[in-house]
Parts: structure tokens; C-alpha cells; sequence
């Protein structure tokens, strides 16, 4: 009988959980095909854990964005690291999966790095350091820590190789989900929308700190939204169940008719002629859907001023849709140029401007041609599997 395999997979936020979930059913379903024993713990969330992964922390609810924004959760990460490095020194595993994340996971693998040097560690989907900080010790620290890199980008695997990094582009994993994804017409017929209704989806936040910093500019855009387009409907898909009440609270104090989506974010999104989103993954799933977005982001304003003053953060784009063919496909509107009037304004000649409209699905054919070729959670797998069983 083969002997038993032990995978560590270390993630967080809400997009993490995600595409960890994906990656431990393909690796679950090619052990069972090649009759491999494997045992996988992780640092997730529920859809990790559905998957069948035994959770160690779940990490969905302490992720931020920005230097002032991550200070309330330094010591939730902290006890998170102590158990995830106790677990690993007690029951070395087969291979450490790193997933995104970059701070904790980091930290993680420079642990292995001094206490376990002889613990595989593969990357995948390395953080985005690599674009807007390429020569930052962060991102020479990824390279360090990597045996393996598993890129989600063309781009992101030729960097890394000039890094000297044994790096290869498997896709983006998000492709395999599109033949499970609805289409306009059946998410509509889901939803009870009618087919000739006018529809916004509204996409705030997957972190505590966007609720503070993306909820109410969103909301108030969509306020005054709808006094432009009177029989507008809008719909707000939940990422994360602990923002109910908050996000409740601020829709009544904006009198704004919002329809809450729980459990079934695709089908809000399928709905829409338009999503009015925050950067992050959100917004290839918008894209692969072939909704028009609008995407926008703020920060504190003084991490911004240290990012700007002391790191010198400049960036050609913030959003994946954009990064993937480091085109303008969809519109970005950051910090002081994520005002009420501005996400209106692209609102409006997003719903009313067919030429436009055009164009930006035109360049969701490009990115999805930028995305690889569907099978990418398999690819994946079948690379981190390759690592404890050279022979298959």
C-alpha cells in the first residue's frame, strides 16, 4: 500500500478560500484516480473545508490591504503563524502550498525555510508584489521561498524565472468555473428579474476595511444612480456572511432598494448589465461573465501618503482584468478619483454608451484569451503532486 501524503495549504480572505477550495478537489480527485493516501490541513476557510481539506485556522475574516488598515489583525495572524509553525514543526508535511497572501504566508515560508530546509514549498498564484513592487525585498522573498512557482499569469511566470525561480504558467483557475456558471437569461429567471429590467450589481467589499472605505461611497453612487435612472435595480451579492448586519444598516441609512444575494454571488453578477466593484478577483469573474464594471478602491488616506511618499506605489493598474493584458479594458478609479460623481459618470456612459459598452466586452475576449486554457486547477495539482511523487 502507498504510503500516505500529507499536503499544508496556507491561504486567506475570501478569494483565497476560493481558489484554495478548487485546488484541494483537484487534488483529491487525482489521488484517488492514481489510488495515492493524502491527507490535506489548512489555513482557509469553509469552502476549504467543504472541499474536505482539515482546517487548522480559518483566515477568510483577518485580511487587509494597506499598513494601517492590517494593524487590527496582527495578532489574530500571529496566533494563526504560531499554530500553522507548531503543526509544521510537530507533523512535517509532504509539501507546503502557498496561496496568495503574501504577509502571513511569507512569514510562513521563511519559517520552513530555517526550520525545515528540506520541506518542499511550491507558490501558487504568487501575490502581486511582482507588479507593483518588483524589486521590493517582498517579492525577493517569494523567489527565495519558492521551489516551485505556479503562475496564473504569462507575465508573472517570465518574471520570476528571470529570477531564477522553477516557474511555469498553469491559467487562471477561475476559467474552470465558467462552464458551471448561469447565464444572463437563467441568473434572471433565478432571480425573479425580468429580462428588459435595468440591473447594477453592486460588489463593496470582501475585507472589514473596505466596508468602511468602499461600502458607503458605493451605496451613495447608487443613490444618486437611480435618481438619474428611476427604475434601476440593483443587487448586492454577500462575500462574507459577518457583513450582513453592517451592510443592512448602511442600505437603510441611504433608503437605497437593494436586494441582498446570499450564497449565490455568480447569479447577481450573470444578472447585471453592470457591476459597480471593488478591485480584486471580483472583477475577472465580472469580466469572464461579460458584465461592463466599473472598479474602484480606497485606502486609508494616510497609508496612501506612506505608500506614495516612502514605498513610491505606483501602479499602471490595480485591477486583474487590466493586468492580465496590462490594457485599460475596465475603468479604474483609486482613491481621490473614487468619488461619487466619478463612479457615476462611468456608470451612466457604461448603461447608456453602446460603442463603449462594445469595446470594454471586446477586451474581455482578450483577457480571456490572457487567461490560458481551461483545466487549470488539474495543471496545478498535477504539478504539486508531481513534487511528492516524482514517479507519476
Amino acid at each position: 500500500m502507498m504510503k500516505s501524503q500529507t499536503i499544508f495549504i496556507s491561504t486567506g480572505e475570501v478569494s483565497g478560500d476560493l481558489q484554495g477550495a478548487l485546488l484541494v478537489e483537484a487534488l483529491y480527485n487525482q489521488a484517488k484516480q492514481t489510488q495515492l493516501p493524502l491527507n490535506i490541513v489548512a489555513l482557509g476557510g469553509n469552502r476549504m473545508a467543504k472541499a474536505g481539506a482539515r482546517l487548522l485556522g480559518n483566515t477568510t475574516g483577518i485580511g487587509s490591504v494597506g499598513i494601517l488598515e492590517s494593524l487590527p489583525f496582527v495578532l489574530p495572524t500571529l496566533n494563526v503563524q504560531r499554530k500553522a509553525k507548531a503543526f509544521l514543526k510537530a507533523s512535517p508535511p509532504d509539501v507546503l502550498v502557498l496561496i496568495d497572501y503574501m504577509g502571513p504566508n511569507l512569514a510562513i515560508g521563511n519559517y520552513v525555510r530555517r526550520h525545515l530546509p528540506q520541506l518542499p514549498i511550491v507558490y501558487y498564484i504568487a501575490p502581486q508584489a511582482w507588479v507593483w513592487s518588483p524589486f521590493s525585498q517582498d517579492t525577493q522573498s517569494i523567489a527565495r521561498v519558492s521551489d516551485r512557482l505556479l503562475a496564473i499569469f504569462p507575465e508573472e511566470a517570465r518574471f520570476f524565472q528571470a529570477k531564477g525561480v522553477s516557474a511555469s504558467w498553469v491559467g487562471h483557475p477561475l476559467l474552470d468555473r465558467m462552464a458551471q456558471l448561469p447565464t444572463r437569461e437563467q441568473a434572471r429567471q433565478q432571480l425573479g428579474i425580468g429580462q428588459s429590467e435595468t440591473v447594477v450589481a453592486l460588489i463593496p467589499a470582501s475585507r472589514q476595511q473596505e466596508i468602511r472605505y468602499l461600502l458607503p461611497l458605493i451605496l451613495e453612487a447608487a443613490a444618486l444612480l437611480q435618481q438619474q435612472l428611476p427604475t434601476v435595480q440593483f443587487l448586492l451579492p454577500l462575500s462574507c456572511p459577518e457583513f450582513l448586519g453592517v451592510i443592512r444598516k448602511e442600505i437603510q441609512r441611504c433608503q437605497l432598494p437593494v436586494t441582498i444575494i446570499e450564497d449565490d454571488t455568480m447569479s447577481a453578477i450573470a444578472a447585471a448589465d453592470l457591476a459597480i466593484a471593488k478591485s480584486g478577483t471580483v472583477n475577472l469573474e465580472i469580466a469572464l461573465l461579460n458584465v461592463p464594471q466599473v472598479v474602484l478602491y480606497r485606502v486609508n488616506p494616510l497609508t496612501m501618503w506612506l505608500g506614495r511618499t516612502f514605498l513610491k506605489f505606483s501602479v499602471p493598474f490595480i485591477s486583474p482584468t487590466n493586468l492580465v493584458i496590462n490594457e485599460p479594458v475596465v475603468p479604474e478609479l483609486l482613491q481621490e478619483e473614487a468619488s461619487v460623481s466619478r463612479v457615476v459618470e462611468e456608470a451612466l456612459s457604461l448603461l447608456q454608451d453602446k460603442a463603449r459598452r462594445q469595446t470594454m466586452l471586446q477586451g474581455y475576449q482578450r483577457v480571456r484569451q490572457g487567461l490560458g486554457q481551461p483545466g487549470v486547477r488539474d495543471r496545478a495539482a498535477q504539478e504539486i503532486l508531481s513534487v511528492i511523487t516524482p514517479q507519476s
